[in-house]
């Protein structure tokens, strides 16, 4: 097996990772900042009513999205994380579909919404079904919450148990989209109140751990307890952990 294959193998493998453990995410994953979404939706060039939350995964981001006051629309391909979201979010529409196959009319919403998944979509065929389904003027916005490493204590613990995506936007490189005009970046400072456990069991809700080999995993959770337990910064209790929301957004040309 080449070494492209066994990469988009592991791609498609974490992509597919996460309805096993709906629930724990639906626990455990940060929100997304107001401030972060309102700044997203001045990129439209009229006034946003109808959104959609692409990949909407249990509704960490479409719950946000409907205390803004706008109708919102959830669309989730995973049955177990579509089922989470409408347990916990029972008066939102939820549909099944994907980002390359959105079972919504041309031109219905304003806004298009992506948390946490632009990196697992094909791009070419998603920014075209995404294109289609906004209206002239629409929005789209990708957002993802990372630790904010420029704090020292969250670098020297990102560096211990780094589980690394290619969020090639996240890191700065440009994303361009045919059919839209230039994104435009900014980043928004978060937190997340965790303890010890409660932080650990959001870093098992990743890809990497959800996909690694048991042992392997116990070894690297097992890891971060300890780091958690003996740091100034973690050992007490509850804790505000830092995080930075980056956001891009681009209008429908």
């Amino acid at each position: 097996m080449s070494d492209t294959t066994a990469d988009a193998q592991l791609h498609a493998r974490r992509a597919s990772s996460f309805g096993g453990q709906a629930a724990a995410y639906a626990e455990h994953r940060p929100d997304y900042p107001d401030a972060a979404l309102e700044w997203a939706m001045a990129g439209a060039g009229h006034p946003v009513r109808a959104v959609l939350d692409l990949a909407a995964g249990t509704g960490k981001l479409t719950a946000g999205l409907v205390t803004t006051g706008r109708s919102v629309t959830a669309m989730e391909p995973d049955p177990d994380m579509l089922a989470e979201l409408t347990r916990l979010l029972p008066d939102v529409p939820a549909r099944s579909g994907t980002a390359e196959d959105i079972p919504l009319p041309d031109a219905s919403v304003d806004a298009v919404f992506i948390g946490q998944a632009l990196h697992w979509f094909d791009q070419v065929a998603a920014f075209a079904e995404i294109r289609r389904v906004l209206r002239p003027g629409g929005v789209v916005a990708a957002l993802w919450n990372y630790d904010d490493d420029s704090v020292p204590w969250v670098g020297a613990f990102s560096r211990l148990i780094f589980t690394k995506v290619s969020h090639s936007a996240v890191r700065g490189e440009p994303l361009t989209a045919e059919g839209f005009e230039p994104f435009e970046r900014e980043v928004f400072r978060h937190s997340h109140r965790r303890t010890t456990e409660s932080l650990v069991e959001t870093l098992a809700t990743h890809s990497a751990f959800l996909v690694a080999e048991p042992a392997d995993r116990d070894r690297m959770l097992a890891k971060a307890r300890a780091h958690l337990e003996a740091a100034p910064e973690t050992a007490g209790g509850e804790f505000d952990y830092p995080l930075l929301t980056t956001v891009l957004r681009a209008r429908r040309s």
